[in-house]
């Protein structure tokens, strides 16, 4: 068989001038007129805006100091929000401190009031300072015997009075222990001992008795150290020996410290 050659078309060839420039041409137009639109916008930047923007950052790195920089969020504060004598901030931390003496103050009459009814209000203390709430048993010889730790039948109805109102309140507790500058004797060679033992009792009973609980507790012995009278007259030797329990403020320390403020301010009772 015969192959057929294939016969070849000729191709007509392009007689006029070559194009292919103008493609170069338009992009390197378009990026110009890209570029001029962006000259044309910085131009034109509000000039008041830009100042302030460079004076931020300026101060921001640390540049130009200023003495009005927001630290959490990393702008600087405009002169007509700064209180510069901190007024409000103090406003806020008194209001806190008068809330925090309220809620103090209600607990400290539930436990007036719980003592009263059964007839046990006399040689029990109360006291709101920067602390919290210091309920004091004041005379050993009602809540203990001489030179010893055992809880006297008083001091069980005190604490179990106080133990039904203090299982409801949510701070910490701290129990404290304290002695008058008499030295102590045997069983125990130190007033060390013998305040920690006493608050030590105390704090077991609360926990044992009326179901505080013991995460919210702590016993400490001031011994001597921690006097609350002068002197060495019986009436002061018997405010000297006592234990405390002190009924903690969770409130931060600048709203603990207006605590004394707050009481100031409210009418006597």
């Amino acid at each position: 068989m015969s192959v057929r050659a294939r016969r070849r078309v000729p191709q007509e060839e392009h007689s006029g001038p070559d194009e292919r420039w103008m493609a170069s041409y338009l992009d390197m137009v378009t990026v110009l007129m890209c570029m001029f639109i962006v000259l044309f916008a910085m131009s034109t930047v509000d000039q008041e805006k830009f100042e302030a923007l460079s004076a931020s950052l300026a101060t921001g790195f640390g540049q130009e100091p200023s003495d009005d920089v927001d630290a959490v969020t990393g702008v600087v504060v405009p002169p007509e929000l700064v209180d510069e004598d901190g007024d409000d901030f103090a406003d806020l931390d008194l209001a806190a401190a008068q809330t925090e003496f309220s809620e103090l103050s209600a607990l400290r009459e539930k436990l007036r009031r719980v003592l009263a009814d059964n007839g046990l209000e006399a040689d029990v203390t109360f006291t709101i300072d920067e602390r919290g709430l210091t309920i004091g048993l004041v005379s050993a010889e009602t809540f203990f015997t001489t030179n010893s730790t055992a809880l006297s039948p008083t001091a069980v109805l005190v604490l179990d009075a106080l133990g039904s109102v203090l299982v409801t309140a949510p701070n910490e507790i701290s129990v404290e222990g304290h002695a008058d500058v008499r030295g102590s004797v045997a069983p125990y060679p130190t007033n060390w001992e013998l305040s920690a033992g006493r608050s030590t009792q105390v704090l077991r009973h609360l926990v044992e008795s009326s179901g505080l609980p013991p995460s919210h507790l702590k016993s400490v012995g001031f011994g001597d150290t921690r006097p609350i009278a002068a002197g060495n007259s019986s009436e002061a030797l018997a405010q000297n020996r006592r234990v405390d329990i002190v009924v903690l403020s969770d409130a931060n320390e600048e709203v603990r410290a207006l605590l004394p403020e707050a009481q100031a301010a409210q009418p006597s009772s």
